[in-house]
């Protein structure tokens, strides 16, 4: 193995930091420990143990070319190939959104729902992920709940691949069925659990997202005109009739969408229980509705 005579592991961190920071990326120490710990292949403790030794020739010309790319704002799930959600590690692409960790907060509440519904009668409820993108929800849902089988559906065709290849990797592709198509409108009968991370980006805020979000991620999936709650609203009246009684519907949705998701929710199921849950930075993320 060549080495680069002039250039330590850490010497190579230090440099590539200052240049993410320069470039106003933010965490840009972590970001090039990221980025230096794939180009060795590394995990970050192994990288830690040997910051003294000397960057292998190749490892430089692969660490820079990954460093160029983030200091372009690719962001850097997309330059890796994956992201850590819930426990797991994820396939990431341009295809879908990356996973975000406050999305975890709807996996919770669906996991405790479905541990709940477990104990009742009917252990085998219906289960759909709309907006599904790369999978993450539903395979979250899948792995932690074993016997669990979700519709995951979503327009994109390139989105469903990813998924699919999630699943796979995961081990829990034979319980999800994947659908291309509109929220509800292609999918049969009724469902017991509606889980969604829909577009709701509007767009006066579209323009202004950073680069590593408006110019690499899927616009489809995060852009949802003037309001940003036109696709979430539209699927709560799909739901009026498509839920069970005794279903639960749960929406990720932007921090000050919470009461007009509420209105839209409480003229769907005049009803229903329904709430909007924090995230743990205290702001309103999630859509809760309970059907009696």
């Amino acid at each position: 193995m060549r080495y680069h005579s002039r250039v330590t592991l850490i010497e190579a961190l230090r440099d590539a930091e200052s240049r993410l920071r320069d470039a106003e990326i933010e965490d840009a120490r972590l970001e090039a420990e990221i980025l230096l710990c794939h180009a060795l292949s590394l995990t970050r403790e192994a990288l830690f143990a040997r910051l003294r030794e000397p960057l292998p020739t190749e490892a430089h010309t692969t660490f820079e070319s990954l460093l160029r790319r983030r200091l372009d704002h690719e962001p850097t799930a997309y330059i890796v190939g994956h992201r850590e959600f819930y426990g797991l590690r994820l396939a990431c692409a341009p295809a879908a959104l990356i996973p975000r960790p406050e999305t975890e907060l709807l996996v919770e509440a669906a996991i405790a729902w479905l541990e709940d519904t477990e104990q009742s009668p009917d252990p085998r409820p219906r289960i759909v992920d709309v907006g599904t993108g790369g999978g993450a929800i539903a395979v979250a849902i899948a792995v932690h709940c074993p016997t669990a089988h979700i519709v995951a559906i979503d327009p994109s065709r390139q989105a469903l691949a990813l998924a699919r290849c999630n699943a796979s990797a995961n081990g829990v592709a034979g319980r999800i069925d994947f659908v291309q198509g509109e929220l509800l409108t292609p999918l049969p009968g009724r469902f017991d659990l509606i889980v969604a991370n829909l577009p709701y980006v509007p767009t006066r805020l579209y323009a202004k997202l950073p680069p590593e979000i408006r110019e690499h991620e899927p616009a489809m999936a995060l852009h949802a005109g003037r309001r940003g709650t036109a696709l979430i609203e539209a699927l709560l009246a799909q739901a009026q009739a498509r839920l069970h009684p005794g279903g639960l519907l749960l929406a990720e949705h932007a921090w000050n969408q919470g009461r007009r998701l509420r209105e839209a929710a409480r003229a769907a199921f005049p009803a229903a229980a329904i709430e909007t849950r924090r995230d743990l930075a205290g702001r309103q993320r999630m859509l809760v509705v309970r059907t009696q």
